[in-house]
């Protein structure tokens, strides 16, 4: 795939000497989703408003669809739509005059069929003219959606798309962000829901301390760094970890268990042997089961590494 969006050693710094962002590089491909995950403060928001031309950048270099962000800073602009953390809108507008003002900023012409199939996609097409002011809070967010659309982009940043918003309306957003993407639509979201990230994101982007630590294709990177345990059932439960297994990586469960980490992709897992010390210290398994560890596992050691 092409890229769409190349952000090259893009630093911002405030005044008074703070760092936002340090020495960011990043390539975003035609079609993709890519989740950037981090912790507050982290630079996110940061990153994106640099991108959409909201804050200025003190060096490096930024390219959308070919175009540099400085030397043609309109023309940039108009490839990218942003939905906002914030939902500001005039509470006595219609959906319809709202979204249809937005492609009007752009200088775009009047298209109000355009404007409805996109209500529709978004499920707003019956709320076209009823005033923001009756709408949810879910509905609201889809109308910023919609607004950040109305111009045709062909980037498309959430900003915490689902802050606030239940579980079914957040499963609704999903739904949208999958169907945008077969539009074509490049999407680019921020969000503090791990599992967000991983029922969406094609590539995912880890953001500490204003650096990316790393970016990698979903999978893949569940598969690199993802370690699995094996939990054992015991009877009766054990309270403590017997002294002739102290040289195993093992922790206790609540339920009176123990629980075994290893690396799937080391030569051995050392769970042959185990299971034989268990025995042999006096232990009776009754059960056992494996799990993987989750992106949000994965997540909150590499943050963890960055501060320590």
């Amino acid at each position: 795939m092409a890229t769409i969006l190349n952000v090259s050693g893009v630093t911002k710094t405030y005044e008074g000497g703070h760092k936002a962002l340090k020495d960011v590089d990043l390539q975003i491909e035609t079609g993709e989703i890519l989740a950037l995950l981090g912790p507050n403060g982290a630079g996110k928001t940061t990153l994106i408003s640099v991108i959409c031309g909201i804050t200025t950048i003190s060096d490096g270099t930024i390219t959308v669809g070919g175009h540099d962000h400085a030397k043609d800073y309109r023309a940039a602009r108009e490839l990218i739509g942003l939905v906002p953390q914030e939902i500001n809108l005039e509470p006595f507008e219609t959906v319809m005059d709202t979204v249809r003002f937005s492609r009007g900023l752009f200088g775009r012409p009047r298209n109000d069929a355009l404007i409805e199939d996109i209500l529709k996609t978004l499920s707003l097409h019956d709320k076209k003219d009823s005033r923001i002011r009756t709408l949810s809070g879910g509905m609201k967010r889809r109308v910023l959606i919609a607004k950040a659309l109305c111009h045709e982009p062909r980037i498309l940043f959430l900003d915490e798309p689902t802050a606030g918003v239940d579980v079914e309306l957040r499963k609704d957003m999903w739904d949208i962000v999958a169907r945008l993407k077969d539009t074509g639509v490049t999407i680019i979201l921020t969000t503090h829901y791990i599992e967000e990230a991983e029922a969406m994101a094609d590539r995912i982007g880890v953001i500490s301390k204003g650096e990316i630590l790393l970016v990698e294709e979903k999978d893949a990177l569940i598969k690199r760094l993802g370690r699995k345990e094996l939990i054992i059932e015991c009877d009766p439960p054990v309270d403590t970890i017997p002294d002739a297994l102290s040289d195993y990586p093992l922790t206790l469960s609540p339920d009176g268990g123990l629980i075994y980490s290893y690396d799937t992709h080391a030569g051995s897992t050392g769970i042959t042997a185990l299971l034989a010390d268990l025995r042999k210290a006096g232990l009776h398994m009754v059960d056992l089961s494996t799990r993987q560890s989750s992106l949000e596992d994965i997540f909150v050691d590499l943050v963890k590494e960055d501060a320590a």
